[in-house]
């Protein structure tokens, strides 16, 4: 065991026995131990110093996000049209699935080891490795029904024919939490005659069967190539629903838990440098659990954060967002929240379980409605459905009707706000670009999620967010490029840098103070209303009352400070202002 260490083989060792019993344990350490080096990837092992900075943001997008007939293929222009922009801005690119796929816009895998070729190719991703970091998606819980491994399935053949759930139709399955209103299980003809399987998301992704062992070492191996090709961080997608019991809710199973584990250990020992972050859309309590005792993700999406921050702005009142955000953990330096606002997916419902009640759930619901959004629902054990997300753009969400210069402050207020809480900021492209819902894209594609997915072509794009551009795109995507390149080196927005909240009599106000590790204080404030607001030095930091300016870093702008006085906000104000 050249490669692992007594305590590394016997965290594996244990673990491989809670999945899969004590008896296979050993041989599949060994082979574990044979995979080493596959790729290239844990012969030469750099220690990590440190998993992230102030200096990190991740930029979601789809492969296709922006496209050119004229500038290659769509992973070209995306480089191109990154480098041009978005350097200095972004680190971290999240490139969502850019595998072979047949639906889900991507979700549901022919082939993990492959670039769909409408794409580009390896040679593609890996020049936009070298202009920027990536993120991987590692879709765990389903693939394709056209998949090679489906059709080993269909027709009996090793080791694929054990990759899948046949399920008694017939089986109680009522206790299954569901994050869709389809049908579970799906009918499929094969050699054998026909068989159920198990369908959480769709007919066509297909659940995997995670009792497999052989299933297992496909994923280690897809893993080594993908951190081959210079992963910095893996998504686990839909990692929640991975393991299946009769009998049970199938969520968050201790033998999940056990897989992310894994994956955690033979990450420390091939690439100590690469940050597992877990998709988990349910409610807070069960979403950080996957932090497990430091022994699990490095990184969980912070879920809660969308739609409390879209009900607070909305509301004009950041008393629930507020509590909920006093009531984070406190985390060790090896783990953070990656915090955002938008995704390709909907703002999460089930996030909100807890945190408000059903008669604030159904008002935001009739807003996003109200503003052209769509509402995406799932089965409950009842046979009822409830909401699942929303969809729609955030930009749209939060417009002030009749008022594009409010609508534009309130949702730059919203993505300033995300950016300086303690964790890592994923921004959306959809939300850097400020695209409004993509009406016409839901209406042609008939699905919910298709409004904030839209597809730019490049020569339509580029007029509307040129520098000598006028327009509420050109400007959200001016000021968003330099809210983030402001940011970028602040060690006071360092993932881990300390958070002091401050307290206001006026529930519109919110605000804390960024304390970074060699004594930077930035004081982040914000206004949720659309009124202007006054508020006292005093209540913000004793060193305002002192100085008749300070920097904003948000605006590159000195604040002026009437000498011992109220600073007035602006109606969906937002200030970074240094107090130390």
């Amino acid at each position: 065991m050249s490669h692992i260490s007594k305590e590394q083989a016997d965290n594996l060792r244990r673990r491989f026995s809670l999945l899969y019993g004590a008896e296979r344990a050993p041989r599949l350490l060994e082979r574990l131990e044979m995979m080493i080096g596959r790729y290239g990837v844990g012969d030469e092992v750099v220690p990590a110093e440190e998993l992230w900075s102030e200096h990190d943001t991740v930029l979601i997008t789809y492969a296709d996000s922006i496209q050119s007939e004229e500038d290659g293929s769509p992973l070209q222009t995306l480089r191109h049209f990154l480098c041009r922009h978005a350097k200095g801005a972004i680190r971290i690119v999240h490139l969502l699935p850019f595998y072979p796929w047949t639906s889900d816009d991507g979700f549901s895998v022919v082939d993990y080891r492959a670039v769909e070729k409408d794409y580009g190719n390896w040679r593609d991703i890996e020049e936009l490795g070298q202009e920027f970091d990536l993120m991987f998606d590692f879709v765990l819980n389903h693939c394709s029904r056209k998949s090679q491994w489906f059709r080993d399935f269909v027709m009996g053949v090793e080791p694929g024919r054990n990759f899948f759930l046949p399920t008694d139709p017939d089986a109680d399955l009522s206790d299954v939490v569901r994050p869709r209103a389809t049908p579970l299980l799906t009918k499929t003809a094969t050699r054998e005659g026909d068989k159920w399987v198990w369908a959480t998301f769709s007919s066509d992704q297909v659940d995997l069967n995670w009792q497999e062992p052989d299933l297992l070492f496909e994923f280690l191996d897809i893993l080594f190539l993908y951190l081959s090709k210079h992963a910095r961080i893996l998504r686990l997608d839909a990692v929640a629903f991975l393991w299946k019991k009769i009998g049970t809710d199938c969520l968050h199973l201790p033998e999940t838990h056990e897989v992310v584990k894994l994956f955690r250990d033979v990450l420390e020992i091939v690439s100590p440098r690469t940050i597992l972050l877990t998709e988990t859309n349910v409610p807070h309590a069960e979403n950080i659990s996957y932090f497990g005792k430091g022994d699990e993700a490095h990184m969980v999406y912070n879920f809660s954060l969308p739609p409390l921050l879209l009900h607070g702005l909305l509301r004009g009142d950041a008393t629930l967002l507020k509590g909920w955000a006093k009531e984070l953990p406190e985390l060790p330096p090896t783990e953070t929240f990656l915090n955002f606002t938008a995704s390709h997916d909907g703002i999460g419902v089930r996030p909100l379980q807890g945190l408000i009640d059903e008669d604030e759930q159904g008002w935001l619901i009739r807003q996003v409605r109200d503003k052209g959004g769509q509402v995406s629902t799932r089965s409950l054990p009842d046979g009822s459905e409830a909401p699942y997300e929303m969809n729609i753009a955030y930009v749209d969400a939060l417009a002030v009707e009749g008022d594009e210069v409010l609508s534009m402050r309130r949702f730059l207020c919203s993505q300033a706000l995300m950016l300086s809480l303690p964790g890592v900021p994923a921004i959306y492209i959809h939300s850097l670009l400020g695209t409004p819902n993509d009406t016409e894209g839901f209406e042609q594609l008939g699905y919910n999620r298709a409004i904030n997915r839209k597809k730019w072509q490049l020569e339509d794009l580029e007029p509307l967010i040129d520098a000598e551009a006028t327009g509420k795109q050109a400007d959200i995507f001016a000021r968003y490029l330099g809210m983030l390149r402001r940011r970028t080196g602040i060690t006071a927005f360092h993932p881990s840098a300390a958070i002091r909240f401050l307290d206001f009599d006026d529930p519109a106000l919110f605000g804390f103070i960024r304390t970074g590790a060699e004594g930077d204080e930035i004081a982040c404030l914000y206004n949720f209303s659309d009124r202007a607001l006054k508020i006292k030095l005093s209540s913000i930091h004793p060193y305002l009352e002192t100085v008749r300016s300070t920097p904003d870093v948000l605006h590159g702008a000195t604040q002026p400070l009437p000498k011992g006085k109220a600073m007035e906000v602006l109606p969906y104000g937002a200030y970074w202002l240094h107090v130390g």
